[in-house]
C-alpha cells in the first residue's frame, strides 16, 4: 500500500511539473521572445540620438513591434500565424559577390600575414634633436650675404612656385659653391 501511495504522489507531482514547464503561457513565451527581442532593440536604438525623420520611423517601427508581440502573447497560435503569417528570418542578401571574394582574400591575407598587428615605433627621447643647416660659421654668413630669396618664394601659393623657389635655391648653392674660397 506505501509503494502504492509513493507512485499515485510522484505521479502527481510529474504531471504537475510537466504542466507548469509546457503551459501555454510558457509556450507563449518562448514563441514571443523574438517580438519582445525586436522591442527592445528598437527601443534601444531610440534612445541613442538621431533626427527628426529617424524619430518618427523609429517611433512607427516601435508601435508595430509591440503590437506584434502584445497579439503574440495574448492570442493562440493558430490566431497568431493567421493574422500575421509564419516568422522566417531573411537571409541577408550581398551586392556584388566579388566583395565578398575581396574580403575573404583580405581576412586570410591578414591571419597569414608575418607582420605583427600592432607594431610601434619608437625613438630615442632622452637625446636632443638637432637640426643643421648645409652652411655653418663665416660660410653660412657669407651664403646668407651671397643668397637673396625671390619675392614670390617668401610664401610659395602654388606647387609650381615652390618646385620654382627650389630649384632657384639649388642653383644658388651650386653658384655660391664655385666662388667661395675660405
Amino acid at each position: 500500500m506505501m509503494k502504492k501511495s509513493t507512485n499515485i504522489v510522484i505521479f502527481c507531482f510529474t504531471v504537475v511539473l510537466f504542466a507548469i514547464c509546457y503551459s501555454p503561457t510558457s509556450l507563449a513565451k518562448k514563441r514571443c521572445k523574438p517580438f519582445l527581442e525586436k522591442l527592445h532593440n528598437i527601443q534601444t536604438m531610440q534612445r541613442k540620438g538621431y533626427s527628426l525623420k529617424r524619430g518618427e520611423s523609429l517611433k512607427a517601427k516601435e508601435d508595430k513591434a509591440r503590437d506584434k508581440w502584445w497579439q503574440c502573447e495574448n492570442s493562440s497560435k493558430a490566431k497568431f500565424k493567421a493574422k500575421y503569417g509564419a516568422t522566417k528570418k531573411k537571409a541577408k542578401k550581398y551586392k556584388n559577390k566579388k566583395t565578398v571574394k575581396n574580403k575573404t582574400y583580405y581576412t586570410t591575407m591578414k591571419k597569414t600575414s608575418a607582420y605583427p598587428k600592432h607594431k610601434v615605433t619608437t625613438f630615442n627621447q632622452s637625446s636632443a634633436i638637432v637640426i643643421r643647416t648645409k652652411y655653418q660659421g663665416h660660410k653660412k654668413q657669407s651664403w646668407l650675404d651671397f643668397y637673396d630669396k625671390p619675392v614670390k618664394c617668401q610664401r610659395p601659393k602654388s606647387m609650381s612656385v615652390f618646385a620654382y623657389c627650389s630649384e632657384h635655391k639649388l642653383q644658388q648653392q651650386s653658384e655660391f659653391e664655385q666662388n667661395y674660397r675660405d
